[in-house]
């Protein structure tokens, strides 16, 4: 007897849409009074119309007079939709939306106060706006993002059993192999520490490593490689990278000993040019930037052509008078502005051109 089976499946539906309103003139319209608005020009998403409220003194139900209120609305007459929308600023430099209000899927109803959203008129602080890169030359642009969710489709055909194609077990076995040690045809003296590995998978990712095992050096016909200047723990970590294309695993929240890991993980991989490592280093120091190690990663930058890390830990001290002013008081800091480093140089560089921006704007 034939057993029928079936399956079904449900799928969203969506649709999206994006409008941007330019509003020409601001300051024209401050003191206009928390009763009035402007209104975009209507537009459609979803089969719907809508379009976006500007309260430049706050919208009138709550007084906000420190606030400009900006709204979502729905147009169409007796709809009942649901939708999500995000509203962005345009930053002029960039020319890049910048998410302001964020509002999660709900039902929008017209007629009712649900058709508005968000539900809160404190879009943004009037002063901040006015000082910021979003209004220029008098121009404010908004952009408004809106996604409408319909009913979903659910569709059922038959079901038949297949074979799914595995994932590569290719770095898993890699790194098996540099465990066990099996078949490797190097050793590696590091700080009291031996390391067995395999000339071939190191040749393959790493050109100094390379150089070193097949080429003119005396490395190429010794079995047992001394490494200088290098911890056991950071030697091995750059092993494992090489073989599985891994980091090594670090805590969610990072601590003295992770940061100054990845630190050493980078000087090692930009010593024998393993190029991925050293922007997965990069990346991770970047992610984790704090006051307390922004001098350290800033000069390792400096020392070993990070420049992508430099820009980022530069834009992290400089970004705020307050963050300067608590990395300045860092022994780190005081410690490199003795020393008379060109970094320090560049960072006060940073902060006359961001002060000069902020002056002109």
């Amino acid at each position: 007897m034939t057993k029928r089976r079936t399956r079904s499946a449900c799928t969203p539906e969506i649709e999206q849409g994006t409008h941007v309103f330019d509003i020409s003139g601001y300051s024209t319209y401050k003191g206009m009074g928390n009763t009035n608005h402007i209104t975009s020009g209507t537009f459609s998403v979803g089969g719907h119309d809508w379009a976006v409220l500007v309260y430049p003194d706050g919208s009138c139900q709550h007084g906000v007079q420190r606030f400009i209120s900006v709204y979502l609305v729905l147009l169409t007459q007796g709809a009942k939709v649901r939708a999500s929308c995000d509203l962005s600023l345009i930053d002029y430099a960039t020319g890049a939306p910048s998410s302001v209000s964020w509002t999660e899927p709900r039902i929008f109803v017209f007629g009712e106060h649900s058709s508005f959203a968000p539900q809160d008129p404190y879009f943004m602080d009037r002063g901040e706006l006015e000082s910021s890169a979003f209004l220029h030359d008098d121009r404010l642009t908004i952009q408004c993002d809106v996604t409408v969710y319909k009913e979903p489709r659910v569709f059922t055909y038959e079901f038949y059993n297949w074979i799914e194609e595995p994932a590569s077990d290719v770095a898993k076995k890699l790194g098996l192999l540099l465990e066990a040690g099996e078949f490797a045809d190097v050793t590696f003296l590091v700080g009291g520490e031996t390391f067995a590995a395999h000339r071939m998978v190191l040749a393959m990712q790493s050109p100094v490593f390379k150089a070193e095992l097949y080429g003119p050096m005396r490395e190429a016909a010794a079995r047992r490689v001394a490494v200088e200047d290098m911890e056991p723990t950071v030697f091995k970590a750059m092993l494992q990278f090489i073989y599985t294309g891994c980091l090594p695993h670090t805590s969610d929240v990072w601590s003295d000993i992770d940061y100054g890991m990845m630190q050493h993980l980078l000087v090692a991989a930009d010593r024998y040019s393993v190029d991925k490592l050293k922007l997965a280093c990069q990346s991770m120091l970047c992610k984790n930037l704090d006051v307390k190690s922004a001098v350290t990663t800033l000069t390792l930058a400096h020392q070993h052509n990070c420049y992508r890390l430099k820009d980022a830990c530069h834009e992290f001290i400089t970004g705020s008078s307050a963050t300067y002013r608590a990395v300045a008081a860092t022994q780190e800091f005081k410690d490199l502005k003795e020393s008379r480093s060109p970094i320090i140089a560049d960072i006060l560089e940073d902060l006359l051109e961001r002060a000069s921006k902020l002056r002109r704007k």
